[in-house]
């Protein structure tokens, strides 16, 4: 197995169900710091969900509020921002990372504090992202997940890395549909990146199945400048 290859989008998204990912990288190019975060379901209750923009941050929102069964790990803040930090998360760990960021701790040490979803028997990982522009840019990824079947303990892993041209990674929640669902498995997957967000979302949006896909930001931001280009698709349009 070549640990160095790099997979198209459309390699690592054949299964029906990988459930939330997230990929952070750099384009081919070296200009664009990239993000992307998109949301999969299978019950009615995750499905009746898109994304929206308010004040610079992303959302799940309901699609249709009569018909919410239980907002509690559906609904939250996605993307948000604070100071030259762009984070990226499947959960409200998103608040969680900037808050501790502005309390003088870190995306790590603030994940600490948190750990995989109470929705048994799947017992969900948190997967998040720190996108950082402070002196120059690199980013990390981190995911939470229980040591076992009983949820007896949380393993946090985080990964940090130097920006290669062409390269990004991937880390999703599942590897797989079953129930309960399979829990992703080793580092975050490498990921072509090309220049064009165009491109890149249409690659993912056709990629994920066409049943349980939801909704997708991708994010380009310009290195550079700090100019920034934004796609949001939801499957569903209010």
């Amino acid at each position: 197995m070549d640990i160095y290859k790099i997979n198209t989008i459309k390699e690592l998204t054949r299964d029906p169900y990988v459930g939330r990912g997230i990929i952070a990288g750099l384009s081919e190019d070296g200009r664009s710091a990239v993000a992307a975060y998109f949301i999969m379901g299978r019950s009615a209750n995750s499905r009746n969900r898109v994304f929206a923009e308010h004040g610079g941050a992303v959302f799940t929102e309901p699609f249709d509020a009569s018909k919410v069964e239980d907002p509690s790990l559906i609904i939250y803040a996605a993307v948000r921002e604070i100071g030259r930090k762009l984070i990226v998360t499947n959960g409200d760990q998103t608040d969680t990372i900037v808050e501790g960021i502005r309390l003088g701790s870190n995306f790590s040490g603030a994940l600490r504090t948190r750990e995989f979803e109470p929705d048994a028997p799947n017992l969900t990982p948190r997967i998040s992202a720190e996108l950082d522009f402070s002196d120059g840019f690199n980013y990390k990824m981190s995911i939470l997940k229980s040591e076992d079947e009983k949820g007896s303990q949380c393993a946090r892993y985080t990964f940090e890395y130097a920006p290669i041209a062409g390269l990004g990674h991937f880390i999703h929640t599942y590897v797989g549909d079953g129930n309960p669902l399979p829990t992703f498995q080793g580092e975050p997957e490498r990921v072509a990146i090309p220049n064009s967000i165009e491109e890149f979302s249409r690659d993912i949006w056709e990629s994920l199945n066409e049943d349980n896909k939801i909704s997708l930001f991708v994010r380009y931001t310009d290195v550079r400048t700090g100019g920034v280009n934004q796609k949001i698709i939801n499957k569903y349009v209010k």
